[in-house]
């Protein structure tokens, strides 16, 4: 009997499950014939021709910007009833990496060119939204109504977003794509390509490429913003096989790419030309590691003389100059020293200063801010240094800057200078590392001594230089100062 139960249970089971499939089935086909096909279909993700004039150039933003500086405000705010305000551009930045993060940065041209009427130039534009790369990508064209928006400067560089005061505030999502619009144009950038040393403001928020430039070589055991000291970003440092400057390459402690090793060797590098966070420093930022292509194995690597520092100075003076015997306003001179203009109309020359930025007495000062120098090089040389001579060698000086930004000075060394001015550019010149030479980031009311430079170690005759690099932007060059120069030996 139980057997017989069993199996009458077992049909009873199939069949409603058939009835179940039955219905379900039943409802399916009842729900397709009342919905479309293609509302089944993927979304519609085609970008249709927003039917957008442009009437108006970044640079009569930025002209509107500077003009509402000099009436005494720090944003120029575009109303909301003035004339409908257009402009349009490309963007240069992707956050796909995490590299960047909830802003634009867009640049009116698809390459390096520039024109008088209508210069090269970039915009931050800064939005709350995470992931803006999945609709504006790099190279896609957009419009921005400016109604309602304005521009000002922050961190250093020119910056679209909502008035909030006298600071730019991000637009919110809800409504950002109020302001910002795709066009169907996605473009092929060209960046400019450009030596370090020669960028300057109007590069700010554009696409460039460095080529020839490796990382400098005390980094390269490093990741790109993986060590425990990189704190929100990582600085490294960029040099240039085609001349002496740098720029650090920043890179976000949140980027993908974090704890990838830098590239080894030397090649070419593009990114977006920004300032940190702080304002502080010049950088370059990329969107993804496929942005570096560094395929040559030589390096470029100056030489170096680098003994360290020395735990005290040494005690009989070889060379001295505190520069108060020099006379204020003219060119340094005397003393065994050397002061080459190598381009430009600006030399290392004696000032005296009290205020915040005071000298110290008479000191030594270059710059080549407002000197509307295209370019300016200038060396200061000393006197040639025989280390076999004596033993325990060692070197000190203190420097200060007034806003150095753009320029650069650096303390360089040669092994085989003849003494001549004309051959000063054909010599040989490496680096003297364990000098602290003052940075923009340095306060500029205050003095920093080099620390006791040990020469020790180095043989031969050797002349040291200072040598200042201008970048070539009158309104962005800084000046540095000098004083307390002392080389000493046992």
């Amino acid at each position: 009997m139980k057997k017989i139960i069993s199996n009458k249970n077992s049909i009873m089971n199939k069949v409603n499950k058939i009835l179940t499939l039955f219905s379900v089935l039943t409802v399916l086909a009842l729900i397709s014939s009342c919905v479309d096909d293609d509302d089944f279909g993927l979304p519609n993700i085609t970008v249709t021709d927003p039917n957008i004039t442009a009437n108006a150039t970044f640079q009569n933003l930025v002209s509107r910007y500077l003009q509402a500086v000099s009436d005494g405000d720090q944003i120029a705010i575009i109303e909301i009833d003035e004339s409908p305000l257009f402009i349009e551009g490309y963007v240069v930045s992707s956050d796909q990496a995490g590299n960047f993060f909830e802003e634009l940065i867009i640049q009116n041209k698809v390459d390096g060119s520039t024109d008088g009427a209508d210069p090269r130039l970039g915009l931050n534009v800064q939005i709350n939204v995470r992931g803006l790369y999945q609709t504006y990508e790099v190279g896609r064209k957009v419009y921005i109504k400016m109604n309602g928006l304005a521009i000002g400067e922050e961190n250093g560089v020119y910056t679209i977003g909502k008035s909030n005061g006298n600071s730019i505030d991000q637009l919110e999502e809800y409504e950002f794509r109020d302001f910002i619009t795709r066009d169907p144009e996605v473009a092929t950038l060209t960046p400019k390509i450009v030596a370090i040393g020669d960028l300057t403001e109007a590069d700010e928020n554009t696409l460039v490429q460095f080529e020839d430039a490796p990382i400098n070589r005390n980094e390269l055991g490093l990741s790109f913003s993986g060590e425990q000291n990189d704190s929100f970003d990582g600085f490294r440092t960029i040099e240039s096989c085609l001349s002496s400057s740098t720029i650090l390459l920043q890179t976000s402690t949140f980027a993908d790419f974090k704890s990838v090793q830098l590239p080894q060797k030397r090649g070419s590098i593009q990114g977006v030309f920004t300032r940190d966070f702080g304002d502080d420093n010049n950088v370059l930022v990329i969107n993804t590691t496929a942005d570096i292509v560094f395929d040559n194995s030589d390096r470029c690597d100056p030489i170096e003389l680098d003994c360290g520092l020395a735990s005290s100075q040494a005690s009989n003076n070889i060379f001295v100059d505190d520069f108060e015997s020099q006379s204020v306003g003219s060119l340094i001179s005397g003393n065994g020293w050397t002061n080459f203009i190598q381009e430009g109309t600006e030399g290392f020359e004696a000032f005296t200063q009290g205020g915040t930025n005071s000298s110290l007495g008479v000191s030594c000062r270059i710059g080549s801010f407002r000197s509307n120098d295209a370019t300016s090089i200038a060396w200061l040389i000393t006197p040639a240094l025989d280390l076999d001579a004596q033993t325990g060698e060692t070197f000190m000086f203190k420097s200060s800057n007034s806003f150095s930004d753009g320029s650069e000075l650096e303390l360089l060394f040669s092994p085989d200078w003849d003494g001549t001015e004309s051959n000063i550019t054909n010599a040989t010149w490496g680096v003297l590392p364990a000098a602290y030479i003052v940075q923009d980031s340095d306060f500029f009311g205050a003095w920093f001594d080099s620390g006791i430079v040990d020469l020790s170690c180095g043989t031969g005759v050797i002349h040291i230089a200072f040598r200042y690099t201008g970048s070539g932007d009158a309104a962005f060059d800084g000046t540095y100062e000098l004083d307390d120069i002392s080389i000493d030996s046992e």
